[in-house]
């Protein structure tokens, strides 16, 4: 598994104790150090504003690049700085995606700023261009006719929604916490015109974990995905729906989040191994650090010891989401 990063990622700060901070990435680089998994690291060069223009409007990214000190909205800051870096993080992203069609292999887009919450013309949420989005929309262009994006954030990656809502080639499936930011994501809502039925969203109540998750892997995310048939997999990987996590109420353990993407991995059998994850939030660094060390270490064969065990969901919480779920989406998919 080829690693993606730049250094540069460690020098965007959101305020004093804001908690999308350097010290996320710089606890993941630790951990997997202290593994022997810090290996195959990739850094970018260059944010090339054109792969911007494939997903975001013209004004939005000159307001980001000339706009100065500024506020987004209230816990999400623009500095001199942020426009370079959230591009790097762009292009760091659409590298990695590049890397696992050549090489028909896995990799891992270590980047900061994130991105899902970010559409084609706003930012929010931490997030100022969607790393996950332009990498989509690269490999379409490029040859690719079908991507799956599983984004099993906490939050609802309403940004990737937006952008893709009324497309056929791009198929979306978000599993969060219902009721928390930013408020999207109903299970009712699958898409418009000719995208209707390619997105999937599965809304969780407080307290869902890993049964839950690995619930809605086997009877919704796996079958779509199956039938769908992607060209590539790319995971908008959010820890923050971890027992540890400070921002939200969800129970997954760090064993519900490797099984869950070792499901991922094993799907992406169907796709030639074409399978990338983007970083985006988790909040509880060791968490965050012992669950992306556990992932990339399934990929090079190191078992990392795991710490954050304990599974609070053991009688699926969200079955009613994911029957709920199911109804709606068995209108376009086989389940």
């Amino acid at each position: 598994m080829a690693l993606f990063f730049n250094e540069e990622f460690c020098r965007h700060v959101q305020t004093s104790f804001h908690p999308e901070s350097p010290e996320r990435l710089k606890g993941i680089i630790q951990k997997l150090k202290l593994h022997g998994l810090w290996s195959d690291v990739v850094s970018s060069t260059g944010g090339c504003e054109d792969r911007l223009k494939l997903i975001h409007d013209e004004e939005y990214i000159g307001l980001l690049r000339d706009g100065g000190n500024f506020n987004l909205t209230m816990d999400t800051f623009v500095h001199p700085e942020t426009y370079e870096i959230a591009a790097l993080s762009a292009k760091c992203g659409v590298d990695a995606v590049e890397h696992s069609k050549k090489e028909e292999s896995a990799s891992f887009a270590l980047t900061r700023p994130p991105g899902h919450h970010a559409g084609s013309d706003y930012g929010m949420g931490f997030c100022y261009f969607n790393n996950i989005a332009i990498a989509a929309e690269g490999l379409l262009r490029g040859g690719d006719h079908r991507i799956a994006i599983v984004d099993p954030d906490v939050h609802h990656g309403n940004g990737t929604e937006h952008i893709f809502t009324d497309r056929a080639d791009v198929l979306y499936i978000s599993t969060h916490q219902m009721g928390i930011f930013p408020g999207t994501g109903s299970v009712d809502f699958l898409g418009t015109g000719e995208g209707e039925g390619f997105t999937i969203n599965i809304p969780f109540p407080s307290g869902s974990g890993d049964s839950t998750y690995l619930a809605a892997l086997s009877r919704l995310v796996v079958p779509i995905v199956s039938q769908f048939d992607p060209d590539a997999i790319l995971v908008s990987l959010g820890t923050d729906g971890h027992y540890r996590d400070p921002l939200a109420s969800l129970s997954l353990s760090s064993v519900g989040y490797l099984e869950y993407a070792k499901g991922l991995i094993t799907l992406s059998e169907g796709c030639r191994k074409r399978i990338t994850f983007f970083l985006e939030g988790g909040y509880d660094v060791p968490a965050l650090s012992e669950v992306v060390a556990s992932i990339v270490g399934a990929f090079k064969g190191v078992e990392t010891p795991l710490e954050f065990t304990d599974a609070g969901d053991d009688e699926c919480v969200g079955m009613a989401a994911i029957e709920r779920c199911s109804r709606n989406a068995s209108k376009y998919w086989r389940l």
